[in-house]
C-alpha cells in the first residue's frame, strides 16, 4: 500500500529523517555520484546511512539503500529489520527493493518516483507483490520536489560537462 504525503512540517518525523537522507544524497552529488541518499531508523534513531558509491567503489551494487542496509544489519546484529524504516530520496530499484523485501524492512519512505527503474510502484511493485513472503508499508512524496530538483540539477550539470570542449 502506497500513501502520499505533502506535509513538510519540521515536526513531522518522516520529514526530519528524509532530510537526513537528503543530506546523504548531497554527499553523493558532491563526489560525482547519482544523488541518492538513505537512512534506516530504529526506535527513532538512525542506525544506518548510505549514499550512492557506484563509481567510487566500481561496484554496481553500491546503491545508497544497500550501504544503509549493511550498516543497519551490523548495528543490530540481525538479518531482518521488521521494526525499521528506510528513508530514501529516490524510489528503490528492483535490486534494492528485493533486498528490502528479504530484509523484511517494516516501512519504506521515499521522496521522488523513479519512472525509469522504480520497483515500488512506478515500473514494478516488488515491495507490495502478493506472491512474495513480505510486503512493505510504503509512503511516497516526502520532500519529493527537493529530491527531484537535486536529481534534475545533477543530470543537467553532467550533460553540460559532456557538451563542454
Amino acid at each position: 500500500m502506497i500513501t502520499s504525503s505533502t506535509d513538510i512540517s519540521s515536526e513531522n518525523v518522516d520529514y526530519r529523517f528524509m532530510l537526513q537522507a537528503f543530506h546523504e544524497a548531497e554527499k553523493a552529488s558532491e563526489i560525482g555520484e547519482v544523488p541518492v541518499g538513505a537512512v534506516i531508523v530504529h526506535n527513532n534513531r538512525i542506525i544506518g546511512r548510505g549514499h550512492n558509491q557506484v563509481e567510487l567503489l566500481s561496484d554496481a551494487t553500491a546503491h545508497a539503500e544497500m550501504i544503509a542496509l549493511s550498516a543497519a544489519f551490523q548495528h543490530l546484529g540481525e538479518k531482518y529489520l521488521p521494526d525499521c524504516t528506510l528513508y530514501v530520496t529516490l524510489e528503490p530499484c528492483p535490486m534494492c527493493t528485493g533486498a528490502l523485501v528479504w530484509a523484511k524492512i517494516g516501512r519504506l519512505v521515499f521522496g521522488a518516483q523513479d519512472e525509469k527503474a522504480g520497483a515500488c510502484g512506478s515500473i514494478f511493485n516488488i515491495a507490495g507483490h502478493s506472491a512474495l513472503n513480505h510486503r512493505i508499508e510504503m509512503i511516497q512524496g516526502i520532500m519529493e520536489k527537493e529530491c527531484e530538483s537535486l536529481m534534475r540539477s545533477f543530470f543537467e550539470e553532467l550533460r553540460a560537462k559532456k557538451k563542454s570542449p
